[in-house]
């Protein structure tokens, strides 16, 4: 069979049934990768335990953090926050082989390509705002008003910097400017997506203010993206944005994949690319 690359996210193995898929999952041929686009799991100890048992599989692991990675609670033992909390599970991924987007972006030389698989961490700036408001301020009276908030307000922080969108700002103009020096066609992996095109069919609109970032918006031709790879939004599906291939690898939580006609969803393919 030929070699592929595929791409999962999502796989919140906090859930029993979720782990059991993870524990089950296995590469088709001894040299697929496979993207693993965030939200793993909220304690460093399950993300090493996903990424490993993965890693032991795959020729490749490529992962970028989601928002639940990077969630600092009461019941997980790892205290850190923010970047302090990046860097140790870049560390963990370091010691399991699994590529970060602190490291050399990996070239997939097999069908199709050769291209620059680029895992990346930019985070949220609240600039998918609702219709009507204007502002981070507007916009997050509207959404806590409506009773639709994401638990990153109260569980993601972004030490050392002062605000979650700081930090978002400072990790797309890194990324930007390694993007930028690399001269192959890329496959672009982010937890979020980098268009706002995709939230557009979520069920509370008002949740895209967590979602991506308007600097963005270009990156998949500014950075000849052969396909871009995302999740968080939890609806799996194959989207075109300017004749680029967006795929949304989400698993998501059991109640959601329960309910689909298909079950829970598998690794998507990535490359060699779908036709439309």
């Amino acid at each position: 069979m030929t070699p592929a690359l595929y791409g999962i996210s999502d796989l919140h193995i906090g859930y029993p049934e979720n782990r059991e898929i993870v524990a089950g999952m296995h590469p088709e041929t001894g040299d697929d990768w496979l993207i693993v686009a965030g939200d793993v799991a909220e304690t460093p100890a399950d993300v090493e335990w996903a990424l490993g048992t993965l890693a032991d599989r795959y020729a490749k692991v490529i992962w970028a953090p989601g928002n639940h990675e990077l969630w600092t609670t009461a019941h997980d033992s790892v205290t850190l926050r923010g970047q302090h909390r990046y860097d140790h599970l870049v560390r963990i991924c370091r010691n399991l082989g699994v590529a970060t987007p602190e490291d050399p972006y990996p070239i997939w030389t097999g069908p199709d390509g050769p291209v620059a698989v680029a895992p990346l961490f930019v985070l949220y700036d609240y600039s998918f705002r609702p219709a009507g408001t204007a502002t981070k301020e507007e916009a997050l009276e509207y959404a806590y008003g409506t009773g639709v908030v994401c638990s990153d307000e109260f569980v993601l922080h972004p030490d050392p910097y002062p605000t979650r969108e700081a930090w978002c700002h400072a990790r797309v103009e890194a990324t930007e400017r390694r993007l930028t020096a690399t001269g192959l066609p890329t496959v672009l992996v982010n937890h979020f997506p980098l268009v706002r095109e995709p939230t557009r069919v979520l069920r509370h609109p008002e949740f895209a203010l967590w979602c991506g970032t308007e600097r963005t918006a270009d990156w998949h031709i500014r950075f000849r993206a052969a396909a871009v790879v995302y999740g968080h939004l939890h609806i799996p599906r194959t989207t075109w944005h300017d004749g680029v291939r967006f795929e949304e690898v989400s698993l998501g939580y059991p109640r959601e994949w329960r309910i689909r006609e298909a079950g829970p969803s598998r690794p998507r393919l990535v490359i060699p690319g779908a036709a439309s």
